[in-house]
């Protein structure tokens, strides 16, 4: 079990390439930043070598006889060493064996969902070791177990190899699958997709192809003609004030209000004066 940071009283790990100072032998092989071989030379003219050309002078093969140092820069080259083993363990295939436990008299239902599980450990690529546990006298009988191995690998002879042939040790019979060579295929085309689409995502669209589209040049057509009629109304002249305005109906008469009945006309008041000569 891995120790935690904060408790791991371990000193840092301290890098053992030798480099300037650091290295003690008398003489060197010495390799220049061209890669040409300038050959055996004292240890004090190969670091001044080195800093002339404001470069660090590394030890890279420290087992020869004399050691071989080459001038380079000495950051760039961590770097790159850096990078080549990243894309090693990047492209490097990590194998995880799986363990499945059956038995000589497994149902057919039982059977169907440890078959599934073989499967889903096949397709990620993954080795199945296929286990068949007998006990008491079921020992007596493993024709029974190398039956059940041999259906299971002949239901998946599509995705799986034989990488093992059943096997009986004490009271267990064991097969081992691997994955073919077309899933192992379909894996490394996912894989290439998967790292060729990042490079389709910052990809910028041609302004020069861009078109405006159609319902846009309508909208700014509308705003423009409305902007011209609201001007057209501000200039028209105002009505006179001695005349009485209409009232505003939206180009629509508007019916009186009747209630559903006919409204009918008042008749006139007769003068008090007419009244009082009749009497």
């Amino acid at each position: 079990m891995p120790v935690p940071r904060r408790f791991d009283r371990r000193l840092p790990e301290r890098d053992q390439t030798r480099i300037n100072d650091r290295i003690r032998v008398p003489e060197v092989r010495l390799v220049g930043d061209d890669g040409k071989q300038i050959g055996v030379v004292k240890t004090a003219e190969a670091l001044a070598y080195a800093q002339e050309r404001d470069l660090d002078l590394v030890e890279v093969a420290p087992d020869a006889r004399p050691p071989v140092c080459r001038v380079l820069d000495y950051s760039k080259y961590k770097y790159e060493q850096a990078q080549k083993l990243k894309a090693a363990r990047k492209h490097q295939q990590q194998i995880t064996i799986r363990e499945i436990k059956f038995r000589p008299k497994i149902a057919q239902n039982d059977y169907d969902t440890k078959k599934g599980h073989v499967t889903r450990f096949l397709m990620g690529k993954d080795k199945v070791k296929v286990t068949i546990m007998f006990r008491g006298r079921e020992v007596t009988h493993p024709e029974r177990g190398t039956a059940l191995l041999e259906k299971l690998a002949g239901e998946l002879s599509e995705i799986a190899v034989v990488e093992q042939t059943p096997l009986q040790d004490g009271r267990n019979m064991t097969m081992m699958l691997g994955p073919s060579k077309s899933v192992l295929a379909a894996g490394e085309e996912h894989h290439a997709d998967a790292d060729a689409k990042p490079a389709k995502k910052y990809e910028r669209e041609d302004p020069a192809e861009f078109e405006e589209p159609e319902d846009l040049a309508d909208l700014e057509e509308s705003e423009d003609a409305l902007e011209a009629d609201a001007d057209a109304g501000a200039e028209e002249p105002a009505a006179p004030s001695g005349e009485a305005s209409a009232p505003s109906t939206n180009g629509k008469a508007k019916p009186a209000a009747t209630n559903g009945r006919a409204k009918s006309a008042k008749a006139p008041k007769e003068p008090a004066e007419a009244s009082s000569a009749v009497e």
